[in-house]
């Protein structure tokens, strides 16, 4: 299976689609609406393998409209309408679902709305599911009987860093650095490349899924707590110098911490490694397996939610870093404070106030 979307136009997309069925039979005026976007050359994000097209997202930016409910009208705002959101059911079980309502979610954070708002109907309740994890409530009902999930971000959960994202919770004292070897790196955030590419972070981010599981062997106990806030951090593994190859590259929020082995004593077992471990990692059953058995020390996994990202030409490299006297120890153990967590988001050029809001 791929592991990306594509922005195709409306007009290269066929609408005979089977996948596109259900949508004809919820919305009548479906193949005229797909035919307007078609004639005015919109584009969509379009997940399609060899046996079809497998998910489908349409962003709609809103200025200025109200919302009509069975009951009420909402009030005119700024806001982006996710227009058309649907999977397969072959695919609703996987990474696809959760990277795709990601995307929407970071494509919304940079339209700085306060809000973002999808109607589905109550018997897509693997949708609704999945909405409500990411902090979506539902507000009412429209006019023809759809539940209409909505998310401010003037008024986000920050109990659970899903209902949050992609936001960081201002709350937080402390932070930390991931350390991850190049090749684990590229293989676990290849939108986030040292020297960046040019494809879309939509691309890329949709079919990864925007949970990272990390699988390290800290030779001390680590600091890391749920709920932290956490850089990225990859090791040039080369014959350069590292000081000028190494960089952080991204930002997560650790969301759970497993101990697999403490000084080599097994506290999980490896079928229960395996299975926590999920499809959230880069590695095989293989490769977890050898992990496994190979480690004699400590064991830790981490998972992460992934928040952002700095791209091409603006990731921090070790050099900046050690320069302002923020690594001067092993990653595993730099403790950093809010303010200089802050200082490398402005240092790669972030948009803090877009990212932490307080």
């Amino acid at each position: 299976m791929p592991d990306k979307f594509i922005w195709k136009k409306f007009a290269e997309i066929d609408i005979n689609d089977a996948f596109f069925n259900s949508l004809k039979d919820d919305y009548p005026e479906f193949p005229n609406w797909f035919q307007n976007k078609s004639e005015a050359g919109e584009k969509a994000l379009v997940f399609q393998d060899e046996q079809g097209i497998e998910a489908f997202i349409y962003l709609k930016r809103e200025k200025n409209e109200h919302i009509e409910l069975v009951d009420r009208i909402l009030p005119a705002v700024d806001r982006l309408k996710i227009g058309t959101f649907k999977l397969s059911e072959r695919v609703q079980g996987l990474r696809l679902g959760e990277g795709a309502i990601g995307v929407s979610l970071w494509y919304w954070q940079q339209t700085k709305y306060d809000e973002v708002y999808v109607t589905v109907f109550e018997k897509h309740v693997s949708l609704i599911d999945l909405l409500c994890r990411f902090g979506f409530i539902c507000v009412g009902k429209s006019k023809r009987g759809e539940g209409v999930y909505l998310k401010k971000r003037k008024e986000l959960n920050y109990s659970d860093s899903y209902k949050s994202f992609p936001f960081i919770n201002s709350n937080f004292t402390k932070a930390g650095i991931v350390p991850i070897d190049e090749n684990f790196h590229d293989r676990l955030f290849p939108y986030s490349e040292l020297k960046g590419n040019n494809k879309d972070i939509e691309e890329e981010t949709a079919g990864n899924g925007i949970t990272k599981v990390y699988i390290g062997s800290p030779y001390t106990v680590m600091h890391y707590i749920v709920g932290e806030p956490v850089f990225i951090y990859r090791i040039h593994t080369g014959n350069e110098q590292k000081t000028y190859k190494s960089a952080i590259t991204s930002f997560c929020t650790i969301t759970k911490i497993d101990i697999i082995k403490d000084n080599g004593k097994p506290i999980f077992s490896l079928n229960d490694f395996i299975k926590n471990a999920g499809n959230k990692t880069v590695f095989t059953k293989e490769e977890l397996s050898k992990i496994y058995n190979g480690k004699r020390g400590n064991l830790v996994m981490l998972e992460m939610v992934y928040n952002g990202f700095f791209g091409k030409g603006k990731n921090i490299i070790h050099k900046l870093l050690s320069d302002n006297g923020l690594f001067q120890k092993h990653p595993y153990e730099i403790e950093l404070t809010k303010n200089q967590f802050i200082q490398i988001l402005n240092m790669g050029g972030v948009d803090v106030q877009n990212i932490i809001i307080n």
